[in-house]
């Protein structure tokens, strides 16, 4: 590195699911390793540990200190890890982009500090909205079909059959919220309910 120059500051970010911790030390060691080897310096280390596809609570910080300018980078051990889809991936990696932050997935050798991962990163976008394209037209198709059919279409109307409850519980002195949580239905439903 060259005298006055600053030094990369980058974000690890590891995930792993509530079954799978034991991965964790592994992601670690090779994010460690390949930050040491560039001679960049670790300012933030970010660890989620969930069950489900969009339980990322921590990375958030992260995507904060980057827009925050606090870092230079973000390391991830591999895309999935990062990404709850392609949709978000490319969202996030869009966003990235924008702050002029880089990113890097050492498993798909993904580096977006150069211009090679760059352009890859903008066939990312291209494969992202070709995705939401299809999902569109089946949606519509689907919808289409069902009312040619003559049948109803969208989410069932789970709240109005517990309507009867949701008052008994109202008369009770439950608030609305925890009504919610107990007949697993949204807090509109049931306001809806009791104001209808």
């Amino acid at each position: 590195m060259a005298r006055g120059q600053r030094r990369m500051r980058v974000g690890l970010y590891t995930r792993v699911s509530t079954q799978d911790q034991q991965t964790l030390p592994l992601q670690l060691r090779v994010l460690r390793t390949y930050v040491k080897q560039r001679g960049w310096t670790i300012v933030l280390q970010i660890q989620d540990v969930g069950s489900g596809a969009s339980d990322r609570p921590q990375r958030e910080q992260l995507m904060q200190a980057a827009r925050r300018r606090e870092v230079d980078a973000i390391l991830v051990w591999r895309l999935d890890r990062w990404g709850r889809s392609l949709a978000d991936l490319v969202v996030t990696l869009q966003e990235l982009a924008a702050l002029g932050v880089g990113f890097i997935s050492l498993t798909e050798a993904l580096d977006l500090t150069t211009p090679t991962g760059r352009a890859l990163a903008g066939l990312l976008a291209v494969f992202a909205e070709f995705e939401r394209e299809i999902l569109r037209e089946r949606v519509k198709a689907g919808i289409a079909q069902a009312r040619k059919e003559g049948r109803s279409h969208g989410r069932p109307p789970t709240a109005r059959r517990q309507a009867r409850r949701i008052k008994r519980l109202s008369a009770q002195g439950v608030s609305k919220a925890e009504i919610a949580r107990r007949l697993h239905i949204g807090r509109t439903s049931v306001r809806r309910i009791l104001t209808g």
